[in-house]
């Protein structure tokens, strides 16, 4: 049976990658935004997600290269 700090670390091992993308949608994109109305704010995200995040953020995950560059390298 595993204790709390092993199950701990397994989660926070896991999820790791989603806080950090939590983080940077927040402090890159909600924290500067004022959204009249909740369809305003998921279009606004999805823009951000797919537009710019997926696209052209550089991740340090993958060597500081975007995502699209790393599809690319890849294919």
């Amino acid at each position: 049976m595993l204790g709390f700090r092993a199950v701990r670390k397994v989660y926070d091992e896991h999820n790791a990658p989603m806080e950090s993308f939590f983080h940077s949608l927040k402090t890159e994109r909600v924290h500067h935004r004022i959204y009249g109305t909740r369809a305003e704010a998921r279009r606004d995200l999805f823009q951000y997600i797919e537009g710019f995040y997926n696209s052209r953020r550089l991740h340090s995950a993958l060597g500081y290269i975007s995502p699209a560059f790393a599809e690319r390298m890849a294919a």
